[in-house]
């Protein structure tokens, strides 16, 4: 049995800002291995990220994040997220995501018709990544967004 004040401290950090750090129960995020869920006690971990959720548990919240790859860090009961990017769900423009994976695919789509050019398919390929994990998250957190207003009783 877990005891309730076992926590773990959680920071997630970009090269621009700390974007979120709390102590927190649990945290689900997606290694280059596959998702994994982090417990307080968890065994040490140094693992690469890939682009997609980061959900955090606190309580009984559940605060949904994404991130464009990066690496973890998990020791004792601390884990650390260096991302390259990351966003909580309410900061992503759903418009502005959609309208680069658009420009990211057309271009990747031209790829035989450009092959003289000096184009970097690869960081688009990455583009497009960063991209899609935004909008499938916040597509599906899209009620965080504008949440409901909520009578106190």
């Amino acid at each position: 049995m877990i005891h309730e004040s076992m926590k773990i401290k959680f920071k997630i950090v970009t090269p621009e800002r700390v974007v979120y750090e709390d102590e927190v129960d649990q945290i689900t995020l997606p290694t280059t291995s596959g998702e994994i869920t982090v417990l307080p006690n968890h065994i040490p971990l140094v693992s690469s990220l890939n682009a997609g959720e980061v959900l955090i548990k606190k309580e009984k919240e559940e605060i949904p994040m994404v991130i464009s790859g990066g690496f973890v860090e998990i020791s004792s009961n601390n884990l650390t997220i260096l991302a390259d990017t990351a966003e909580r769900v309410e900061e992503i423009d759903e418009a502005r995501a959609e309208a680069a994976r658009k420009k990211a695919e057309e271009l990747l789509s031209r790829k035989e018709q450009i092959a003289t050019e000096a184009v970097d398919y690869t960081a688009l390929a990455v583009k497009m990544e960063k991209e899609l994990a935004r909008l499938k998250i916040v597509r599906k957190y899209r009620k965080f967004r504008n949440p409901p207003q909520m009578n106190k009783e």
